[in-house]
């Protein structure tokens, strides 16, 4: 069972005027291309309902994706008929093939949790990336920008089905507790759900020293891309770059 395991059914609605995801995947699509040219094949690491994958396959690429979470698996099926989508562990990848490009997108590298099992996570990584290809990472926040006991609301609705979210942020050292409670709202009443995430807050040379680890060189931070926090993009040790 994954993490959304209460949530994967209306995730897509609660994220519908959150996300743009073409503009996304149109600035993920330069930044593979001005580094690798002749990049066909991604692998989308923790690729949720598959949003992400449509909007790269839009752009021209074959999109495969691994999720946790058995219904947002489904979905991504759905969407990306073409594609190969498995549920799966990303601490624990363990794939038939190897891709031109990894991208883990939407902060989804947080729920590595440790150091520990983001080297591992990493390493994964590198063994499902051909030489010379890329990993590009959307992060979680790093230590000190989350605020101990921030709570926040998200509502959205849709015809027959209204949801709203509130949330709040524990900090424990280096994990980011995240309570989410759900209101459901349909006509044949109103359903209460609760889940609760957890992210590790990962520094810049932590994430930079396991990328490093796990076979990665070139490593790259661009600032403010796609959100705030910015990416991080590196080539799979052992081609150009």
């Amino acid at each position: 069972m994954g993490h959304y395991s209460h949530s994967a059914e209306f995730y897509d609605l609660l994220y519908a005027a959150q996300k743009d995801y073409p503009a996304e995947a149109a600035v993920l699509a330069q930044v593979i291309r001005e580094r690798l040219p002749g990049a066909r094949t991604i692998l989308d690491v923790g690729c949720g309902t598959g949003a992400h994958a449509a909007a790269l396959w839009d752009e021209g690429f074959h999109v495969d994706g691994v999720d946790l979470e058995p219904v947002m698996i489904e979905r991504a099926r759905a969407r990306c008929p073409e594609g190969t989508f498995t549920v799966g562990d990303m601490t624990d990848l363990n794939l038939p093939r190897r891709y031109d490009v990894i991208v883990t997108l939407f902060s989804s590298i947080g729920y590595a949790k440790s150091e520990a099992a983001l080297r591992v996570t990493l390493a994964g990584m590198r063994r499902h990336v051909v030489d010379g290809g890329l990993v590009v990472i959307d992060p979680w926040f790093e230590p000190g920008d989350l605020t101990d006991g921030y709570v926040n609301a998200l509502s959205e609705t849709e015809p027959g089905r209204a949801v709203s979210r509130v949330s709040r942020t524990v900090i424990r050292g280096s994990v980011s507790r995240l309570e989410f409670e759900y209101l459901v709202g349909t006509p044949d009443g109103i359903e209460r759900r609760s889940e609760t995430h957890e992210l590790g807050l990962f520094a810049q040379e932590q994430t930079e020293g396991a990328l490093a680890a796990a076979g990665f060189s070139g490593i790259e931070r661009l600032p403010k891309v796609l959100r705030t926090r910015g990416l991080y993009v590196a080539v799979g040790a052992g081609g150009a770059g």
